[in-house]
């Protein structure tokens, strides 16, 4: 038996038109709001580099913080090898305070995606000397924490320095995420003292059933991390509830799943990536596939992904009955 469900969050990709923006953005931020109304404890956003998706989640949240007040606000994930972690540092204190200590950062290091087509436009002169490693996420932390920055302080004319990160945001380090694909970056990102976020993609290393290899990811993070078991983890599929949904929207949910199937049967590519089924059917069904599943076992709260390419009353109707019927059915309470 499971432990009832204590946080429920989800996560959109907040697609756009490219000749047209603005729609897009808005309908994201409205999505936003519904969570809230609807009773979320969190929202969170992709980031979508050279694709019509949101390529600025921090912005997108920093108006989130103006139209709600309660629910917290993440991104999953920022990938920090296109970040500078100083200046970001100085983005995610800046929404922190706007939001009143909601923020939730999560990221992930290694090299951006198409590298090599873009390196020369990202880091012009020095793309082969960048450092992809964890260095990147202890530089943020570090900024994050209020760690000096500068070997100034003082004032200079009528300007004042300061030798940390302004402003500052206490609490905001110790609601980092990291985005964990493989069983190296959960223990490490146990070993920090960090909150794990677990996707809907892992790496097979070990095991190619993906319940299980998520579960091996959640115990490697804890059995890590200072605080064991009480560690913050949170497990991310793709969920789709149908109570509500009108036969075309069935029919349209169960034709996306099906055509994302196959490249869940085994490891994909020279890098072993499993992908998890996602998961499509009535309120009382999807429950009890989750609390078959080993890696929801493994957690208390839950980031749903929507899919990337259904239209916006599409996420209205999974969001209700992901609130007000796959929720309740896992032990749930609306805050």
């Amino acid at each position: 038996m499971t432990a009832p469900l204590r946080r429920l969050g989800f996560l959109t990709i907040g697609l756009f038109d490219e000749a047209d923006p603005g729609p897009g953005h808005e309908a994201t931020l409205r999505l936003i709001e519904l969570g809230e109304q609807l009773g979320f404890d969190s929202a969170w956003l992709r980031h979508r580099h050279l694709q019509h998706g949101i390529s600025s989640p921090v912005a997108v949240l920093a108006a989130a913080t103006q139209r709600t007040s309660r629910i917290e606000l993440g991104t999953a994930v920022t990938p920090l090898g296109l970040e500078n972690p100083f200046r970001l540092a100085e983005d995610l204190a800046t929404v922190d305070v706007l939001s009143g200590g909601r923020l939730n950062p999560g990221v992930s290091v290694g090299p951006p995606m198409n590298y090599e087509h873009l390196k020369e436009h990202l880091y012009p002169g020095t793309a082969d000397l960048e450092d992809f490693s964890y260095a990147r996420v202890e530089r943020l932390l570090a900024n994050l924490r209020g760690e000096p920055v500068s070997t100034f302080e003082g004032t200079q004319g009528i300007e004042t320095f300061s030798r940390r990160i302004q402003p500052h945001a206490p609490g905001l380090a110790s609601r980092v995420w990291y985005g964990a694909g493989s069983l190296a970056s959960a223990r490490w990102a146990g070993e920090q003292g960090l909150n794990l976020l677990t996707s809907s993609v892992v790496k097979a290393e070990e095991d190619d059933d993906f319940a299980r290899i998520q579960r091996a990811q959640l115990d490697a993070f804890r059995d890590r991390h200072p605080q064991g078991a009480a560690a913050r983890a949170s497990q991310g599929l793709v969920v789709i509830p149908t109570d509500s949904a009108t036969p075309a929207q069935r029919a349209k949910y169960e034709a996306y799943a099906a055509s994302r199937l196959p490249r869940t049967r085994e490891p994909q590519g020279l890098a072993r990536m499993m992908f998890a089924p996602d998961l499509v059917g009535e309120s009382a069904e999807v429950a009890e596939q989750l609390q078959a599943h080993a890696g929801f076992q493994a957690v208390d709260e839950v980031v749903f992904a929507l899919p990337f390419t259904f239209e916006p009353d599409d996420y209205v109707q999974i969001l209700t009955d992901v609130a007000t019927r796959l929720g309740p059915e896992l032990g749930w309470s609306p805050a």
